[in-house]
């Protein structure tokens, strides 16, 4: 079962965050008291602790919060959930808004390893309901607009996987946000934001 392994704030963007046990989201803003947090689509980081480990596999150490991610999960595959996607974590309600990020300064795990797992396979989410979170709370996903791609991946064999998620989130690019995806729908229907 999928759950949150650490919950882990910092007091700016892009430093490593501490492990506190317990924080309450907000909704339009993230993680109450951290720097990340603010009224914008990245409101809430996440990233897997199995990805956490395939950077300790490479000689590093780190672990919960080091890659400056909000909620370190386990047990859920977080890059292979569509854009607008809806999670339960704990008593709080989050839309996946980000798959990925670009790095545009090489982090210090960069320059160590030669290689950062948070530009790839963290993601980024936004606050519907907010709630109280706590360590070892259950992550449930239940719905979204990306419900019936989820529907497919569950479904999807091995072998089908990462063709599921790619059509799942409009193609390869990892770094696309459901509002890029929104204006690249309207621009090819010739509609146009304003």
């Amino acid at each position: 079962m999928a759950s949150i392994i650490s919950i882990n704030t910092s007091q700016a963007k892009g430093e490593r965050k501490t492990p506190v046990g317990t924080a309450l989201l907000r909704v339009g803003h993230g993680v109450v008291g951290d720097g990340h947090a603010g009224n914008w689509h990245r409101q809430v980081s996440l990233l897997a602790r199995e990805s956490i480990e395939s950077m300790r596999a490479k000689g590093l150490d780190v672990g919960p919060g080091d890659f400056a991610e909000n909620i370190t999960t386990g047990g859920i595959n977080l890059p292979s959930l569509p854009l607008g996607t809806h999670i339960r974590l704990g008593a709080a309600l989050a839309e996946v808004t980000q798959i990925g990020k670009e790095c545009h300064d090489r982090c210090e795990i960069f320059r160590q390893a030669g290689d950062c797992v948070m530009p790839r396979e963290g993601i980024f989410a936004r606050v519907l309901e907010g709630g109280s979170i706590h360590d070892g709370d259950t992550i449930l996903v239940v719905g979204g607009s990306g419900q019936a791609a989820i529907q497919g991946l569950n479904n999807a064999t091995s072998a089908d996987h990462s063709a599921a998620i790619n059509d799942a989130i409009g193609g390869s690019e990892n770094s696309l946000t459901l509002a890029d995806q929104t204006a690249e729908k309207n621009n090819a229907s010739g509609r146009t934001e304003k």
